[in-house]
């Protein structure tokens, strides 16, 4: 029997053809009008996704590039910053600082839960030294989506920088960078921008590069001043990925024709219909209080092994879902609806479900969560 195979994970997510198709194309040279102006039609598509009149710097890199690169560019050996950790993802930002020699205090928040932006300002108010404050729009590791706009906003007038890993929320979740007042955002390529891994985004305010160029930490491939030097002349510093920008132009080409706000609203509705499965078959959220519209994290019953679950869906399935992480191994399963993904894809993942709990002995009556998902859907 023929298995189609599908990606319901947190990324990489599944391409258009029309951008499969653009990057199969023979490829060009990049130091040419002909890759200058499509790069121009990409660095004016980013700052629309990123809500920014400032340059989207891009990089050759997965997202943890950016990352890296933010904690290289705005601190020197010595500072001191502020990160929340509320997720695995949350916990890579200080581990980035921990290898550059910048000093972090961690504001630990239970997995599950998104960080109080109250609390976030009584730790930095305690400790006014700090020039960087390191957080999560969406931690993909839960499913949970913080307050970025209060975040942002309490931090606008404050001397330190807010950087905000959103490398599962561009595209999929509310960003108003510019507006929320956001100094650094940076992204990835296999998520909400719909092509595959290997392009990595990095935006900066005007306060942000203010701290760049203070900056005394090594730094190279990943210089956000070249690069931006570079930029502004439609180029790159460095070789591009030549067919993944080219990819990505297809695929803003086709969130333009969509629409920003339509974007998001499918997102939220997918989401929504996702969460409405998870309830009817008597699931549990991992973060019920302020889920993600990018993916959808759920506990795994009592008695089901949720990597046994994981490998199934996969091997007699065909879809690919994602497991828990560090100590939620195990114990959660992750739904992905972000990205080029339709009501279908919900479907299709929501039955696959129930299906293969029905396999390892959870009792679902078939059809109930996709029933759910259905009523939700009919607004799409």
């Amino acid at each position: 029997m023929v298995k189609k195979k599908y990606l319901a994970a947190p990324g990489p997510t599944p391409v258009p053809a029309e951008a499969l198709s653009a990057m199969s194309l023979p490829v060009i040279h990049h130091r040419t009008s002909e890759y200058r102006a499509i790069f121009k039609d990409v660095r004016e598509g980013l700052r629309e996704v990123f809500r920014t009149k400032n340059e989207v710097l891009v990089f050759t890199s997965s997202g943890t590039g950016a990352m890296e690169g933010a904690v290289a560019n705005l601190l020197s050996a010595g500072d001191r910053a502020v990160v929340v950790r509320g997720g695995k993802f949350g916990e890579r930002w200080g581990e980035l600082c921990e290898a550059y020699g910048v000093e972090h205090i961690a504001v630990d928040v239970e997995w599950g839960k998104a960080v109080d932006p109250a609390a976030l300002e009584a730790v930095v108010d305690g400790n006014p030294d700090v020039k960087a404050v390191f957080t999560t729009l969406c931690e993909t590791s839960t499913g949970v989506v913080s307050d970025m706009e209060a975040i942002g906003k309490a931090f606008r007038s404050r001397p330190q920088v807010l950087v905000v890993d959103a490398i599962s929320g561009v595209g999929a979740v509310r960003l108003e960078t510019d507006e929320w007042g956001i100094d650094v955002v940076v992204s990835g390529s296999q998520k909400g921008l719909m092509i595959p891994p290997g392009l990595a985004f990095a935006c900066l305010s005007e306060k942000a590069w203010k701290l760049v160029k203070e900056s005394g930490l090594p730094k190279y491939y990943f210089d956000f001043r070249k690069a931006l030097k570079s930029q502004e002349k439609s180029d790159s510093a460095y070789t591009p990925a030549i067919s993944l920008v080219i990819g990505l132009r297809e695929a803003l080409r086709l969130m333009r024709e969509e629409g920003m706000e339509a974007v998001l609203t499918r997102h939220r509705i997918l989401a929504d219909a996702t969460r409405a499965a998870v309830r009817a078959l008597g699931l549990e959220l991992v973060a019920p209080e302020s889920p993600a519209n990018a993916v959808t994290a759920v506990k795994v019953p009592e008695g089901i092994d949720g990597q046994e679950m994981v490998k199934r869906l996969r091997e007699h399935y065909g879809i690919t879902m994602a497991g828990g992480q560090n100590q939620l191994k195990g114990k959660i399963f992750r739904i992905a609806h972000l990205g080029y993904a339709d009501r279908f894809d919900v479907i299709t993942a929501v039955a696959a479900v129930e299906m293969v709990f029905a396999e390892l002995g959870y009792k679902v009556k078939a059809g109930k969560g996709v029933a759910a998902a259905e009523a939700v859907l009919a607004g799409l």
